[in-house]
């Protein structure tokens, strides 16, 4: 048997086709990510499955007794068949079928007890199995030491993959822990002490091979500490090198831009605006860089509060940039900053403002004059806002004095992408992240650690209350009420939104629709960490069954495209005679931003629109939203669609349509009608979704970052809370982790190759 380390990938143990499974699978590529793999319950081998309550298609693992066995000819060819009866102590059976009785029918002896593993098919109207694995708790078969490990031991159960199922899997992590020579303790002494925690190589015992008395539990909340410990060190460490960093101080100028975009504020800032505002001059002034998070409710004024620092960072002699994720985004803030800013966007235009600036927009899809001059007004400082997408991190962008940089909506980044933007300073500046999706508060410790956080709870007067109710799409006549609903509202002046999850084909509309064939850019309609579609356009199929919840009932129906549902409206009857337009991220940047354009000046009624209005899109006279193919969305992303409408003085009515809703989509549904509280949408987000989805591979730098951490779980919470205080503390004598190189091991192993360049670089 060979030694291993924690670094040996699985191969040293596993066929190559079998290690390439469990990494695709999985996510297990070495020793030590098998470790981390907990099983997903025990059995004890004393006490016989109920064998009722299995399920065809299920992967099982029952331990039963033989009660009958017998033998019979084959029909079509050479050999012998061997049925097999187990049973529970209840009378319940289970047939077990062998094509082949070679090698079996000596061993499947009536009064065996054993482990049973594969997947429950039926032949007729028997439940079966169909050559399973199995092993016998028999004395001729393993010998007195296997039949007293398995008296006195929990068998752990493996969630399944491929032909690895759970029997195999357990015989490999425990062919993996008496082979590893040492198991790595990345928590110091002191710690594991003071926290009441067992030693790591006593946590897998206890996880993966527990005694009948034992409680796994124990060795899981050690796995969970390592984890929130290893994470918060990475995030200790960036805070760390941040504080490291020299930045140029921008001080605040008296009567510059700021002074003068204040004076004609139309509107009185909030308290929470005017707080966090000062927050970010004192930050600016320092000689290190801020790095904040921004973080409000949907249409709270984070725009407002952004803009004001750029403007501080322009009076300080720098330019200020603005990362948005998408193009109708993008887009948008720069009109509403250019309107907000009105002469003093203006600055060497003939009738700008004295000490007016220039706002230039910077897009992937711009022409190419447009784009060279977008990026000359940056390079030679003229701008000193720039506004744009993923473009902006391009190699070639350049600017004569970044002082601030400004991400909205930062689930949609990576750590890299921002760190790409970050480098185009000429020292490193300052940075602002913002995002509309309430963040809980273990979350935020969790992902944006290394960040100071500031939270707009307040909404600006003249914000609408917004009423949110599920229709039934089973029921014809709710549904005709809802369009009825949406002409009443145009008939008095206002504007609908109907968002769908997919774009579908324009085949779908019958007319088409002139423009609709571009396709340059699909990368607007990102899900974010809703659901994951497939058609890159925050459309198409979720790979879950049910919104993402998990909870499928049947067949997944087909989702509403954006065209399909084009051509209902224009054949219902209670919206004949009303402009109905189209908005999705496959159309041509033109066409988008003449779309949005024409809705804002109020000469279409009704857009038909994928998420791409998710976040940012503002038009205060749009007061009805439809949801089609609701339960497909998550809670924090409805929260956003519907932030949509009720921004100006009409109150916002939002209809969440669904049709064989799952009972978990069902709920997540009923809570988005019962509040507006986005705070409180988060908290009940968190619970009801896994921490992958909270997460995201993109955030945290991989897929399976959070493997057993739950971070709705009071207690899990108090485990990042206790981890976050020692590694801090641990960090700020030992930034470099060279007293602990089992934790920086830890850390090393945890960070992929472009967060490592991060921190290097930081």
């Amino acid at each position: 048997m060979p030694v291993l380390t924690e670094d040996s990938p699985l191969t040293k143990l596993l066929k190559k086709n079998e290690a390439e499974q469990l990494a695709r699978t999985k996510g297990l590529f070495s020793v030590a990510d098998l470790f981390e793999f907990v099983p997903r319950r025990y059995v004890r081998p004393g006490q016989l499955t109920d064998l009722s309550a299995l399920h065809v298609g299920e992967d099982v693992l029952v331990v039963a007794e033989v009660k009958t066995a017998s033998t019979r000819p084959m029909r079509n060819r050479r050999g012998k068949m061997l049925t097999v009866v187990i049973g529970d102590d209840l009378g319940n059976e289970l047939d077990v079928t062998f094509f082949s009785a070679y090698g079996h029918e000596g061993k499947l002896m009536p009064g065996v007890r054993g482990l049973f593993v594969g997947q429950i098919g039926a032949y007729g109207r028997r439940l079966q199995l169909t050559h399973p694995e199995y092993e016998l708790f028999t004395d001729d078969d393993q010998g007195d030491a296997a039949v007293e490990w398995y008296r006195t031991h929990r068998v752990p159960v493996y969630s399944t993959t491929g032909k690895l199922n759970s029997l195999k899997l357990r015989k490999l992590v425990q062919q993996a822990l008496d082979s590893v020579d040492r198991v790595r303790e990345p928590v110091p002494e002191q710690v594991r002490v003071s926290r009441g925690l067992v030693d790591r190589a006593v946590a897998l015992e206890l996880v993966h091979r527990p005694a009948v008395d034992d409680k796994p539990s124990r060795g899981l909340d050690r796995l969970k500490y390592d984890e929130a410990f290893v994470l918060q060190t990475i995030l200790a460490q960036r805070r760390k090198a941040a504080e490291s960093e020299l930045a140029t101080p921008r001080h605040p100028r008296p009567g510059g831009l700021l002074a003068a975009f204040d004076e004609r504020l139309p509107f009185e800032l909030t308290e929470g605006q005017r707080e966090i505002g000062a927050v970010l001059t004192h930050e600016l002034a320092l000689d290190r860089p801020m790095h904040r998070l921004l973080q409000g409710e949907v249409g709270s004024g984070k725009t407002v509060v952004a803009l004001r620092a750029m403007l501080a960072a322009i009076d300080a002699g720098g330019q200020a940039a603005l990362l948005a994720p998408t193009e109708v985004l993008a887009a948008q803030h720069h009109r509403s900053i250019t309107a907000m800013l009105g002469d003093l966007a203006q600055g060497g235009m003939l009738g700008g403002a004295e000490h007016g600036t220039t706002v230039t927009l910077l897009t992937g899809s711009q022409n190419a004059a447009t784009r060279r001059r977008s990026l000359l007004d940056a390079a030679s400082g003229t701008a000193g806002i720039v506004v744009g997408t993923h473009a902006l991190i391009q190699k070639h962008v350049q600017f004569a004095d970044l002082a601030l940089v400004v991400v909205d909506e930062q689930h949609r980044f990576g750590v890299e992408q921002r760190d790409a933007l970050r480098e185009k300073g000429i020292r490193p500046p300052h940075v602002l992240v913002m995002t509309a999706t309430p963040i809980p508060r273990t979350v935020a410790m969790t992902v944006f650690g290394d960040m100071e956080t500031s939270t707009l709870r307040e909404l600006p007067r003249g914000r609408s209350p917004i009423t949110t109710h599920v229709v039934d799409a089973d029921r014809p006549g709710w549904v005709d009420r809802t369009w009825q609903r949406v002409a009443e509202e145009v008939a008095r002046g206002h504007q609908a939104y109907v968002v769908c999850p997919r774009i579908g084909e324009v085949d779908d509309e019958s007319g088409g629709l002139a423009g609709a064939a571009g396709t340059r850019d699909s990368s607007d309609e990102d899900a974010g960490w809703e659901a994951h579609w497939d058609d890159g356009d925050g459309g198409g199929d979720s790979d879950l069954g049910d919104g993402g919840d998990g909870a499928t009932s049947g067949p997944a129906k087909e989702l509403t495209g954006v065209y399909a549902m084009l051509s209902t409206l224009r054949s219902t009857p209670a919206l004949e005679g009303l402009r109905i337009g189209v908005l999705h991220g496959r159309l041509d940047p033109e066409v988008k931003d003449a779309t949005m354009q024409s809705f804002s000046a109020g000469e279409i009624d009704v857009l038909v629109a994928t998420t791409v209005i998710e976040v940012g899109v503002d038009v205060p006279n749009a007061s009805v939203m439809v949801v089609v193919d609701a339960d497909r969305f998550g809670i924090s992303q409805l929260h956003q669609l519907r932030g949509r409408v009720g921004r100006g003085a009409v109150p916002g009515l939002c209809l969440l349509m669904t049709q064989g809703a799952g009972e978990r989509a069902a709920e997540r549904l009923d809570q988005v009608a019962a509040t507006t509280d986005g705070f409180e949408l988060a908290r009940v987000d968190l619970q009801l979704r896994r921490e992958g989805d909270v997460l995201g591979a993109r955030q945290s730098g991989r897929a399976n970052s959070v493997r057993h951490l739950r971070l709705g779980r009071a207690e899990d919470e108090q485990i990042i809370a206790d981890a976050r205080e020692d590694a801090f503390a641990l960090v700020a004598g030992d930034p470099e982790l060279r007293a602990h190189p089992a934790l920086a091991a830890a850390v090393a192993m945890r960070l992929d190759e472009e967060q490592a360049a991060w921190l290097e670089r930081g």
